[in-house]
């Protein structure tokens, strides 16, 4: 009972010092900056995919053409979730949202950019396992190591993408967070943190 008030206490400190901090708006804007320029790079990674997929899957055949089909297919999901994240992100009124709201809202895409991340380890393994039953079928050994390829490419650039993207993000808010006045540091009996009022 003791730890549940004390946790309390420090949760409802934490948010008043964060609504209190009228920087707010300033990292969210530059919250929402990151956030669009990585949905670009994610955006431009998906039309270059397709483009080259369907030139590959009209202009190729085999194992080649399959593998440009999936990279088609697979961008084409890419490209809506660049565009659905940019259209959100468009819809932000920074001035509207309070500290902890725009850390909060930040803190939430860290942990999406987490979780793909084991995702795109299973796409990976997905490739692989492909590959695979390559072996094993006579009838569809062009189609699944097309596919198993492809697959292992899209899932390599997204874990690469994802990380770097919650490395960008995650180096992001120590700076705001020791902006609004809070120190938090590793101590012999957990964590130590200080509030500057």
């Amino acid at each position: 009972m003791k730890n549940l008030v004390t946790v309390s206490v420090l949760i409802f400190l934490f948010s008043m010092v964060l609504s209190a901090q009228p920087d707010g708006g300033s990292f969210c804007l530059e919250s929402t900056r990151l956030n669009t320029a990585g949905m670009c790079v994610l955006g431009g990674w998906a039309v270059a995919n397709m483009a080259l997929g369907a030139y590959g899957w009209a202009g190729y055949s085999g194992e080649q053409k399959y593998f440009s089909q999936m990279n088609f297919f697979w961008n084409t999901v890419n490209l809506a979730i660049a565009g659905f994240s940019l259209h959100g992100s468009g819809q932000v009124d920074c001035s509207a949202l309070s500290a902890a709201d725009a850390l909060a809202r930040q803190m939430n895409t860290e942990k999406v950019l987490l979780i793909n991340a084991g995702l795109d380890a299973a796409y990976i393994g997905t490739g692989f396992l492909l590959r695979h039953l390559a072996t094993k079928s006579e009838k569809r050994v062009d189609m699944l190591k097309g596919y198993g390829n492809s697959v292992i490419l899209q899932g390599a650039f997204l874990m690469i993408f994802d990380l770097s993207f919650y490395g960008i993000l995650h180096g992001h808010r120590p700076e705001f967070i020791s902006g609004a006045g809070i120190s938090i540091s590793p101590a012999m009996t957990g964590i130590h943190m200080a509030f500057k009022f």
